[in-house]
């Protein structure tokens, strides 16, 4: 009987000290960098060649946005896509494109959809579409065709977005 009631009461001592460390470490936030802003406005260059790092990097801008959020910032975010990440936005890619993505097609989808249900605005490149033989009919819903993304991302920045490169 005594090893048991000295096993619990070792086991409330190690909760206690852990909840007192953990207690002292101070919050883990950005309110340095944000200060008193009201509206984080991102403009994300997004040129990944890479189907499963391209979809890593848009659960991490989800992640972003909310933490943001979470913050007392409201996001105002819009990803520009460019260059050979256009070849997964859509239904229709090419078998080299099947090929190379290694099965992470249908979770990029889906993280396209999950960051246009949060209300984020995605544009995607017609000059990349048209390079990489990307048919503008295929490309998923949630995203908006532009003719040229270098003018949406100097557009943007002029609007007071700040750029933030995803490479």
């Amino acid at each position: 009987m005594k090893p048991a009631i000295t096993r619990i009461c070792a086991a409330f001592m190690l909760l206690f000290v852990s909840q007192t460390l953990f207690a002292q470490q101070p919050p883990i936030n950005d309110a340095a960098a944000l200060g008193d802003l009201k509206t984080g406005k991102g403009v994300f260059l997004v040129d990944i060649g890479d189907a499963k790092k391209l979809n890593f990097y848009l659960e991490v801008i989800q992640g972003t946005y909310k933490r943001m959020k979470t913050q007392g910032v409201e996001p105002d975010f819009v990803l520009v896509y460019i260059g050979p990440s256009v070849k997964y936005l859509t239904s229709a890619p090419s078998s080299e494109a099947e090929k190379e993505a290694g099965g992470a097609l249908l979770d990029i989808e889906a993280n396209v959809e999950k960051l246009g249900e949060l209300g984020v605005r995605q544009d995607i490149c017609a000059v990349a579409t048209g390079a990489l033989g990307v048919d503008n009919d295929t490309v998923f819903p949630d995203l908006s065709l532009v003719g040229d993304g270098f003018i949406s991302l100097v557009g943007y920045q002029a609007q007071g977005y700040h750029l933030v490169p995803v490479f």
